[in-house]
């Protein structure tokens, strides 16, 4: 790929990356049975809890601080979890912190791209102008873009982000305020989208266009197999799950009930899930409560994970959400 091109798929990679489609590690859900599992294989490092929280580069910048500073942090922070102040940190408490820390993660996201869109500052973000600034260079040089290839292209983007932006706008005015863009970048948490998560993962994964999901098309969607090659264990598992959970009328596909059943079960807590994954790992007297002593001695589980983040907390209002 000469230079010319190679710039070309970066400006496509940084132009849609906003409006791109859940990735498939994002929309795969874990029983909270096999968070525990997968947390005590990892029994060094506890990279699970930090990277499904607050993903890999906020882990990371978590992990440089020394174990003194992390604790520290995390002993303050503990005092906050602990909302009636009776000295124990319960799964309710836990749980309600993780969801806090989740919506306040999401709309401060939305807060750091706003004013990308909003261009003539009307607190509201139309469609042109999201258009315009995802899409502008493109649709103004469409020539230049005709031999660049990635995952998703303009083309395919372009009236998937309008279809994802008209089901946000609940008011149809097709103006976005901040709740409705909310809404668009982050679809997953809001029950009026939920059909459109499923539909832009159908659509990621159903490669040869029937409107279906088949074992392959599944497989593929998380692994590349070499010709010739053997399948890693893992991929015959994944195999299995396919066929004995995933396809629930056992026809050997996935329709679009089968796909919402799987990436947005009904019965699935993330937060809840991730709590009693903590106080399980942490509780030594097994009384299904957290001491603030209990939370230190396992200080690096919870460094990195969404219960502490970073301490910021420490400088935040209760209120503010």
């Amino acid at each position: 790929m000469d230079v010319y091109s190679y710039v070309c798929v970066l400006l496509l990679c940084s132009c849609v990356v906003l409006g791109k489609p859940t990735l498939r590690k994002e929309r795969v859900h874990h029983d909270p049975l096999e968070l525990i599992k997968q947390a005590n294989e990892d029994n060094q490092s506890f990279q699970f809890d930090h990277e499904a929280f607050l993903g890999k580069e906020d882990a990371t910048t978590f992990d440089q601080l020394t174990p003194e500073e992390s604790k520290d942090r995390l002993g303050k922070i503990v005092d906050r979890i602990d909302s009636d102040g009776d000295g124990y940190v319960t799964i309710a408490e836990l749980k309600a912190w993780i969801k806090r820390v989740q919506k306040r993660y999401v709309y401060e996201n939305v807060a750091k791209v706003w004013t990308d869109y909003d261009l003539n500052k009307d607190n509201k973000i139309s469609w042109d102008e999201y258009k315009q600034a995802t899409y502008g260079y493109y649709l103004s040089n469409p020539e230049e873009f005709e031999e660049a290839t990635d995952q998703f292209s303009f083309k395919k983007m372009l009236p998937r982000d309008e279809r994802r932006f008209q089901t946000a706008d609940l008011d149809g005015d097709l103006a976005a305020d901040r709740e409705e863009f909310t809404s668009f970048l982050h679809p997953e948490e809001f029950d009026h989208m939920k059909d459109i998560v499923v539909l832009e993962t159908l659509e990621d994964i159903d490669k040869n266009g029937d409107g279906h999901v088949d074992e392959d098309e599944y497989i593929a969607d998380m692994f590349s197999h070499e010709e010739g090659g053997p399948e890693p264990d893992w991929v015959r598992t994944e195999r299995d799950q396919f066929s004995d959970f995933r396809d629930l009328n056992k026809d050997g596909k996935m329709d679009v009930a089968e796909i919402r059943h799987w990436i947005l079960p009904q019965d699935y807590d993330h937060a809840m899930a991730e709590a009693r994954h903590l106080v399980y790992e942490s509780d030594q007297d097994k009384d299904t409560m957290l001491t603030k002593e209990e939370i230190l001695e396992n200080w690096n589980m919870f460094v990195g994970s969404q219960a502490t983040n970073y301490g910021e907390d420490l400088t935040k209002n209760h209120d503010e959400l």
